[in-house]
């Protein structure tokens, strides 16, 4: 297999990954990577490093983070992240890797969308029960650090992408370390 396929799977399930936290965030990172030089896009997906694209995306960035610092507002974009961060975990994987047969290109861009839908189900669920426990207060702590993580691994993913791929899977473990459980009574 080549190498440079490899590492460009890893860079595409990481920023699919990311884009279960935040939307805009992973494919902002990935048209600024290809403008810049620092990644090459597919044909269907340079439109990711065109101004309008990179202003819009930009834009879109800074409301997705400053408004789910909101409680309740936050809740609403959870309600349409349910969409928007699959959708946006396609482009980003698929925009990585442009020169894939057409049905490995339709089973990636399936498990991209599911997989940002599972850690965006997470996250929506840890945040719901953040809003149970303290009447939404923690909320906008947890936001900062969802920011954090989807910053880290978005650039992470297009400058090193075996170091970002190896930070997802840490996380991942983490995650399901941590789950509780079922003791029979």
């Amino acid at each position: 297999m080549d190498a440079s396929l490899v590492l460009a799977a890893m860079t595409g399930i990481t920023l699919a990954a990311a884009c279960g936290l935040r939307a805009f965030v992973p494919p902002l990172a990935l048209g600024l990577a290809a403008r810049f030089g620092v990644m090459q896009l597919g044909p269907s997906f340079a439109w990711l490093s065109s101004d309008p694209a990179l202003v819009a995306l930009g834009l879109a960035t800074v409301l997705e983070i400053a408004a789910d610092k909101f409680p309740i507002v936050d809740h609403a974009l959870d309600l349409a992240g349910t969409v928007l961060r699959p959708a946006a975990a396609v482009v980003v994987a698929l925009g990585v890797l442009p020169h894939v047969p057409v049905a490995i290109g339709a089973l990636l861009a399936v498990a991209s969308g599911a997989g940002a839908l599972g850690v965006h189900a997470l996250k929506a669920k840890t945040r719901l029960g953040s809003t149970v426990l303290t009447l939404g207060h923690l909320n906008p702590l947890l936001s900062l650090a969802e920011d954090g993580v989807t910053l880290a691994l978005s650039a992470a993913a297009v400058l090193i992408p075996i170091a970002a791929f190896a930070l997802l899977l840490g996380i991942l473990w983490l995650m399901l370390r941590r789950r509780p459980a079922h003791r029979a009574v």
